[in-house]
């Protein structure tokens, strides 16, 4: 069984003493050992157990179960029977492993359908209780991947949104938009991506070059929208008019990519890497506000201290 017939998930979207209707495999070594049958169910002490150990590339559920996985996943989250943190969780550790397997899909356009789905669960969790958002950010800015950064931003970003006011249809698209804001450092050489410490000019100036190689990405799908480019190309201007790629400044900017532009340095700012501390949300604003300021939109990054408060609500 290859690995494209699979996809992971976390246990920690699994609740102990629920029968699934989905077969579980564990992968050992490069072999797939059906781990729990559809009709079964882990026992509380057992699922503890795993998920200590669980990296999030050991559990998988076969691609043809993906629906089922996705319905049980809706299911919990709009149970009565568990609060609303558990279920930010669960939602949060299903979109991380579904993210890993969107950003390493080679078919980019299917990628980027596929992201949708996710987007549309958080706004909908989000507007089912005051307090859900906050639990969701709470759960964020954890450890620094390409794919839980982009999530995180994408979560913090659909919180700027409500904060701004922006309808339904505008905060999908600015979801989409986030989550695939780095979408070009798939071209981008991984020794540079991955490197510790400074990059060269050299370096510096191919890293620079994401924004554009993502609006190529972009433009090869047309079900993708001018905004959600946009915010893509445009997310490291800067408000006073010296960021790149193109020198914009003020309102010349997309308002996506103004949003993005926050909260891509927050989740940075308050995110452990290997080679920095995190900040504390209120001190990575305040740095911002105070230090960054001609970088950002001023409105915008005055309605970050909303959804921080939110952040506070829920911690």
């Amino acid at each position: 069984m290859e690995l494209n017939n699979f996809f992971r998930i976390r246990l920690n979207t699994i609740r102990p003493d629920k029968v699934t209707n989905f077969d579980i495999f564990l992968l050992v070594g490069n072999k797939y050992i059906c781990f729990l049958r559809a009709g079964d169910k882990i026992s509380d002490g057992r699922i503890e157990q795993l998920r200590s150990k669980d990296t999030g590339n050991s559990f998988f559920v076969r691609v043809e179960d993906k629906q089922l996985y996705h319905s049980w996943v809706r299911e919990e989250i709009n149970s009565s029977s568990i609060d609303v943190f558990s279920k930010a969780k669960i939602l949060h550790e299903s979109s991380i492993a579904l993210m890993e397997d969107l950003f390493e899909n080679p078919d980019v356009n299917k990628a980027l359908d596929e992201s949708r789905p996710i987007i549309n669960d958080f706004i909908r969790f989000m507007d089912s209780s005051p307090e859900a958002m906050g639990f969701m950010i709470s759960l964020s800015g954890h450890d620094f991947y390409t794919y839980s950064h982009s999530l995180d931003v994408s979560i913090y970003s659909l919180g700027l949104g409500r904060a701004l006011g922006y309808n339904t249809k505008d905060i999908e698209e600015l979801g989409v938009g986030s989550l695939f804001h780095d979408i070009g450092k798939r071209n981008v050489s991984l020794d540079i991506l991955c490197k510790k410490g400074s990059l060269s000019d050299p370096e510096w100036e191919q890293m620079k070059m994401h924004p554009q190689y993502g609006l190529v990405i972009l433009n090869n799908n047309p079900l993708i929208s001018d905004a959600v480019k946009a915010t893509c190309f445009e997310h490291h201007e800067s408000w006073s008019g010296n960021g790149y790629p193109q020198q914009l400044m003020g309102d010349e900017i997309h308002p996506f990519a103004r949003i993005v532009a926050i909260t891509d340095t927050y989740d940075a700012m308050t995110t452990q890497r290997s080679y920095n501390v995190p900040m504390k949300p209120l001190d990575a604003v305040n740095m911002m506000k105070e230090k960054l300021a001609g970088r950002y939109d001023p409105e915008i990054l005055k309605a970050m201290y909303s959804v921080l408060f939110k952040l506070k609500v829920a911690s």
